[in-house]
């Protein structure tokens, strides 16, 4: 049996390829504003409902669904655990149907606008496709929680491609290197963080 490294199966790790320009900060605000209004909505929920649901107060709730501030990922995890899914299924339509091959400069990409992390849907949901995949890069002296998860039991496979990456589950912290992978199911709290000499840079599977 053949064993290959992950460096040889990605072997441009250390130069990726240049990242597809981020959505217009604006235009991304309100696309995401409408979707959470329309979520909060077809749930019948009041403000006050997904205040005390999500930990995410009443004011702060009026002001992102109509767009005049920009959602931070530690928010987004608050909503995500409230509604019960993913974050790429809170931030965008889930397609029906799927096409089958998806062009890298077509791959959504967001940024979160207070801690700089970057998030692209390499593969995004559909509703016949049971998994989702996301790269995610970190800048160096990162940290970023979430208090629960969108989902209990929900499994994840992260592939550090390359910087230094430690992820804590549940308090049980777990350093990663460069082609290192950390599978697990997510029940509780999660923090990611890099050094202050490296980000990261990881691809994520949704399963």
């Amino acid at each position: 049996m053949t064993i290959f490294h992950v460096r040889e199966i990605i072997p441009n790790m250390k130069d990726p390829l240049p990242e597809p320009s981020p959505l217009d900060p604006a235009q991304l605000d309100r696309q995401i504003a409408d979707r959470l209004k329309a979520l909060r909505l077809q749930r019948g929920w009041s403000l006050d409902d997904l205040a005390r649901l999500s930990g995410v107060s009443r004011a702060s709730l009026s002001r992102l669904e109509n767009a005049e501030v920009s959602a931070s990922a530690a928010t987004l995890g608050r909503l995500c655990a409230a509604h019960g899914m993913p974050l790429s299924r809170l931030m965008y339509l889930v397609e029906e149907g799927f096409a089958p091959l998806i062009r890298y400069s077509d791959q959504p990409l967001w940024r979160d606008p207070e801690t700089g992390f970057r998030r692209r849907a390499v593969s995004p949901p559909a509703q016949a496709l049971a998994g989702e995949v996301l790269e995610g890069s970190l800048p160096p002296a990162t940290r970023i929680s979430y208090e629960r998860p969108p989902r209990p039991g929900l499994e994840h496979h992260l592939v550090l491609l390359d910087g230094a990456l430690a992820v804590s589950l549940d308090g049980t912290r777990h350093t990663l290197s460069a082609g290192d992978c950390l599978r697990y199911q997510l029940f509780g709290s999660s923090l990611f963080e890099t050094p202050e000499d490296a980000g990261a840079r990881y691809l994520l599977f949704l399963v």
